[in-house]
């Protein structure tokens, strides 16, 4: 494996880095250390807010790790032991966070799971997990993990994070979060966590695998400790006391994990949960966050509502809102003239400091991951005063590789390794990570294990290439997933095959790389595609193929189903150059081919119901 070589021990500027990793506290060995770290730390400062009753309530520290101790008896009392894995299925809030730090102190692994999976997706990870306990949510949720729990007879529990579960037949005992801590607390302490060790597995973080089933990335005590202190050197340039983060990525993403739970421990922060995307501008502006964790698809919102909102005032404020953006976008490409810069410094007050208040008013840094950022949405927010820093990871790496830091960041790079990584450009291009961030491996699979990782180097998937000041650059993306906006992980392979199982459906090819949904080119079988030869036959076909695509989207998660698809009457073929002699369908031909279909898929109005 030759090719270029970065090995990066620090960040964007060397001595800096070393320096602030000097004056850190030791690496904990554990997370469950690096919690009861921060708690004698912080005592009783506010911790975890949550929206309770119209209004935000804190938990200190103290409160929270009440709640976990006692949370972590029970568990103990149920019969987790060190090693054990647990699931947590649930949206965001301090349960989640206290059911995660439990789970660690009882000795656990946690096994976070999207709370978008259908029955069968719950099934198998449960199943293939060996999960012995499940912690989740009610309502419709619960509807689709319930099913899946009675058909996994390992499960010795079930505990409702928000409430009473509804019986059904098969399922093991069940009980609620508020029993479950008033029992515990009168139990004996948990003492699994003290057994586990930097090397011990921490977290089973499933993810989208080429062949349509999750598969369980194993994540040590080490992978993500060292991880969170090349994002802890980051942060902690900021020089800001007393951070306050905003939470509302999934935290079943590694992403929101790390940098959202993790890395907010590691240095006392605040953690204020969003209500939900809907709420995130009234939540910016209460919490007043520091530091915002972000995917594209949210920034692409932020971009759009700004836009709308200043198109419907209309007048002198929209003028001055363009003006602003078009002055500020020169700056980013130091082409302001110097008559320019005055008026500039005017903007500032005029339209930026409104946008940063807007965004709570203390924004320090936003943080792009998950996915590529486009550059004209990025300068957009440079321009207005607010950066974007870009970053680049995988779950494989626990999962931050990269980032630009807020001082020194453009939108066209994903920034310089974090501290401790390695970073290796092979002679194909692909992008190869070293360092204690890369995973353990993958959960009983050992070939795809020995296949990723290769004399301790990770086979990315991605190509791309570091420029002269080091920063990281994605270009392509060498192995077949797409990734969408909001940061979630589809297999084409698994959505392809479903279609394939459709009488009507002969061929299909999905895209949504970036974009915020899934798209489908479809040829129809023969019989319709001769029936689309007549009068009325395209009318006929599009029902055929629409009732089929419903059957199809009914089996997938709800960010896995294809909200628009396009009809091509021309079958793909090895003659036509669609397929390769072994009669696989060549993407990027047939992409460049369709490009206007393919442009269509994510502006035309053939949509399919969510």
């Amino acid at each position: 494996m030759r090719g270029h070589h970065l090995i990066h021990r620090a960040g964007p500027v060397k001595s800096q880095n070393e320096n602030e990793e000097a004056t850190l506290s030791p690496v904990p060995q554990t997370l469950l250390a690096l919690f009861e770290r921060s708690l004698k730390e912080r005592a009783d400062r506010p911790f975890l807010y949550a929206k309770i009753e119209g209004r935000y309530r804190a938990q200190s520290w103290t409160e929270v790790a009440t709640a976990v101790g006692a949370l972590a008896a029970k568990l103990a009392a149920l019969g987790v032991m060190p090693g054990d894995r647990v699931a947590i299925i649930a949206e965001n809030g301090p349960r989640w966070a206290i059911a995660d730090l439990a789970i660690q102190k009882a000795g656990g692994v946690t096994v976070p799971s999207y709370t978008t999976y259908t029955s069968e997706d719950y099934q198998f990870v449960l199943a293939n997990a060996g999960v012995k306990l499940v912690l989740c949510s009610g309502g419709a949720i619960a509807k689709r993990v319930l099913p899946a729990i009675a058909l996994t007879p390992d499960i010795v529990a079930v505990v409702g994070l928000d409430g009473p579960l509804p019986a059904m037949t098969g399922l093991p005992p069940l009980l609620t979060f508020d029993q479950a801590l008033e029992e515990g607390a009168g139990l004996p302490p948990a003492t699994g966590g003290a057994e586990r060790g930097p090397d011990d597995l921490a977290c089973l973080i499933y993810t989208s695998g080429t062949g349509g089933r999750p598969k369980g990335v194993m994540l040590s005590h080490k992978n993500i400790l060292s991880n969170i202190r090349g994002v802890e050197i980051l942060f902690r340039q900021l020089g800001i006391r007393d951070l306050v983060f905003l939470s509302f990525l999934p935290l079943s993403h590694a992403y929101e994990h790390t940098a959202g739970l993790m890395a907010p421990i590691a240095m006392g922060a605040e953690i204020w949960y969003a209500e939900g995307v809907e709420t995130l501008q009234t939540n910016l502006q209460e919490a007043r966050p520091h530091v915002l964790t972000c995917v594209p698809r949210l920034f692409e919102v932020f971009k759009q509502r700004l836009e709308q909102g200043m198109a419907r005032r209309g007048g002198l404020q929209a003028k001055l809102f363009a003006k602003t953006v078009a002055l500020g976008t020169k700056a980013y490409h130091g082409r302001l003239a110097p008559h320019e810069w005055l008026l500039d410094r005017v903007l500032d007050l005029l339209v930026r400091r409104k946008v940063k208040a807007r965004f709570g008013g203390r924004l320090a840094a936003m943080v792009s991951g998950g996915g590529a950022l486009s550059h004209p949405v990025g300068i957009f927010f440079q321009a207005l005063g607010l950066p974007v820093c870009q970053g680049y990871g995988q779950t494989e790496t626990s999962p931050v590789v990269s980032v630009n830091p807020p001082w020194e960041h453009r939108v066209e790079s994903a920034g310089p390794p974090l501290a401790g990584v390695e970073v290796k450009i092979a002679d194909d291009g692909e992008i190869l990570i070293k360092g204690d961030l890369v995973m353990q491996g993958y959960w009983r699979e050992p070939e795809m294990t020995a296949a990723a990782i290769e004399n301790g180097w990770l086979k990315t998937g991605d190509i791309g290439h570091l420029d002269a000041k080091g920063a990281l650059h994605i270009t392509d993306r060498k192995k077949d997933i797409i990734v969408l906006s909001g940061g979630d992980n589809i297999a084409p392979q698994r959505l392809e095959g479903m279609m394939a199982l459709e009488p009507d459906i002969a061929q299909s090819l999905v895209f949504g790389d970036g974009k915020p949904y899934v798209g489908a080119l479809i040829v129809p079988s023969a019989e319709l595609l001769r029936d689309y030869e007549r009068p009325d036959g395209p009318k006929r076909v599009e029902q055929r193929i629409e009732a089929a695509m419903k059957r199809v989207n009914a089996h997938l998660s709800s960010v896995e189903r294809i909200r628009r698809w396009r009809l091509v009457t021309t079958p793909f073929s090895i003659e036509n150059g669609m397929m390769t002699p072994t009669l696989k369908l060549r993407r990027g031909i047939i992409a460049k081919t369709y490009q206007l279909e393919v442009d269509s898929l994510f502006s035309g109005n053939r949509s399919l119901a969510a």
